[in-house]
C-alpha cells in the first residue's frame, strides 16, 4: 500500500482490450518531517508514509530507530548524514531505479532545514525521480508562531560559523538589515552568541527558545544584553536553542 495523499499515486490504466492492466509510476523519495522533541508531534501522514515505503534513510539510524520502534515501524534502514550524503544519494537513486520508494528523515524536524537533505534531493531530481514533502515539525516555524514581534519578513540563517571572526561579520550584516532573523545555536556556544549580539547591539529585542516541545520547554524574551545577563547566571544550558532576533526598536 502506497502513502495516501502523498502527492503522487500509482497510476492505473484500464485496458479496453483484455481487461485491467496498469503502468506503475516511477518510485518516489519522501522527505518526512519528524518530531523535534515531543513524540506526539508526528503527523498521521508521516507515520503512514514511513510504514509504506520500502526503505528509510536516516541521519542517525540508532537515534531514528527509537522513534520508529515507538510507532511500530519496521523497515530496512540506511545511513544518510552530512559526512556521507553524496554516497548515500547514489545508493538512494539506485534503489529508486529499482522501483523502491524511499523516505528520508533526520534526527529531528524537517530535512533540509539546517539538516542534511539538500544534496540528496538534488541528486534524486537530477536523476528524474519525484520528491514529495511530508510536512511537519520545525523549530523555525515553532519560534515564529509564538514570537508576536512586528514585521513579516524573516531571514533564516540557522547555525553561524563557530569561528569568532566569521560569526561577528555575519551578525553585523544581519543586524544591519531591516528584517528579523532566526539563528540556531548549540547550548555550549549560546553565551558566546549572546555576547556577540550584545556587543553589536545591546538593545536588540530577542526571543530565545530552548527545549521546544519538550518537558522543559522555555521561551525568554528581552534585549541581547538582558538575555546575556540572565543566561550567565544560570547553570549549563541543555538542548539546542533557537533565537528570533527582532528589528531595531524605533525611537
Amino acid at each position: 500500500m502506497r502513502p495516501a495523499q502523498a502527492g503522487q499515486g500509482k497510476l492505473l490504466r484500464l485496458s479496453s482490450v483484455s481487461g485491467a492492466s496498469y503502468t506503475p509510476r516511477m518510485a518516489t523519495l519522501y522527505m518526512v518531517a519528524t518530531p523535534i522533541g515531543n513524540l506526539g508531534d508526528i503527523t498521521i501522514r508521516a507515520i503512514d508514509t514511513l510504514k509504506s515505503v520500502d526503505v528509510i534513510v536516516c541521519e542517525d539510524t540508532r537515534y531514528s530507530r527509537r522513534l520508529l520502534n515507538h510507532y511500530g515501524i519496521k523497515k530496512p534502514l540506511l545511513s544518510g548524514h552530512s559526512h556521507n550524503e553524496r554516497q548515500s544519494a547514489v545508493a538512494v537513486v539506485a534503489r529508486l531505479g529499482n522501483g523502491e520508494d524511499v523516505a528520508y528523515i533526520t534526527d529531528a524536524g524537517t530535512p533540509g532545514i539546517s539538516d542534511p537533505g539538500r544534496t540528496l534531493v538534488r541528486s534524486v531530481r537530477d536523476a528524474g525521480f519525484g520528491v514529495v514533502p511530508i510536512p511537519g515539525p520545525s523549530a523555525l516555524s515553532a519560534i515564529l508562531s509564538v514570537a508576536g514581534l512586528p514585521g513579516k519578513t524573516v531571514v533564516f540563517e540557522g547555525f553561524l560559523s563557530p569561528k569568532a571572526g566569521r560569526r561577528k561579520k555575519r551578525l553585523s550584516e544581519l543586524l544591519a538589515g531591516a528584517e528579523m532573523f532566526i539563528l540556531y545555536e548549540s547550548p555550549h556556544r549560546l553565551l558566546k552568541l549572546l555576547g556577540a549580539l550584545a556587543d553589536l547591539d545591546a538593545e536588540r529585542p530577542i526571543l530565545l527558545g530552548r527545549e521546544i516541545t519538550k518537558i522543559h520547554e522555555e521561551f525568554l524574551e528581552g534585549s541581547a544584553k538582558n538575555l546575556l545577563d540572565k543566561m550567565e547566571k544560570r547553570p549549563a544550558v541543555k538542548g539546542e536553542c533557537v533565537l528570533l532576533v527582532g528589528t531595531p526598536k524605533k525611537g
